[in-house]
């Protein structure tokens, strides 16, 4: 069963969202895992990817866009197929993927701004509803 964490903010920010997934995968990547990046639409995946090559000086993460390279360990998305991914997906959009369940685990990353923690609150009574194991965790972001 998809194992589901939920990590809050501290920030209002959008932007500070997308920062956190980049770290998130980041790490993921660094422990040998796949991840694929669920954005809402084409643009938010191009500006995450975006993001991604330059999140930090020190370290580079490989990455793609799904739609060009789905093979590669980390992927940006949107749509309805992450295949072949099905080990981490991080979910940056106000919905529930239709395939979340495949994954062993997902990680919705939310920021103090009602346009995405009312829809995550719902996501959240969703999966609850359903018996997924639910984590929270508060995150403090410094700024």
């Amino acid at each position: 069963m998809t194992r589901i964490d939920f990590y809050i903010l501290s920030s209002p920010s959008p932007d500070a969202r997308l920062q956190y997934a980049c770290r998130l995968a980041h790490k993921a990547w660094q422990q040998n895992r796949h991840v694929y990046l669920h954005c809402a639409d084409e643009a938010e995946a191009s500006r995450l990817d975006a993001l991604l090559w330059s999140f930090r000086a020190d370290s580079f993460l490989p990455h793609a866009l799904h739609a060009d390279q789905p093979n590669e360990a980390v992927v940006c998305g949107w749509g309805d197929d992450p295949t072949p991914h099905h080990d981490l997906l991080i979910n940056l959009s106000n919905d529930t993927p239709e395939f979340f369940s495949r994954f062993n685990r997902l990680a919705e990353i939310l920021v103090e701004h009602d346009p995405i923690l009312v829809p995550a609150r719902e996501r959240f009574r969703f999966y609850r509803k359903r018996g997924y194991p639910l984590s929270t965790h508060q995150i403090r972001i410094a700024g």
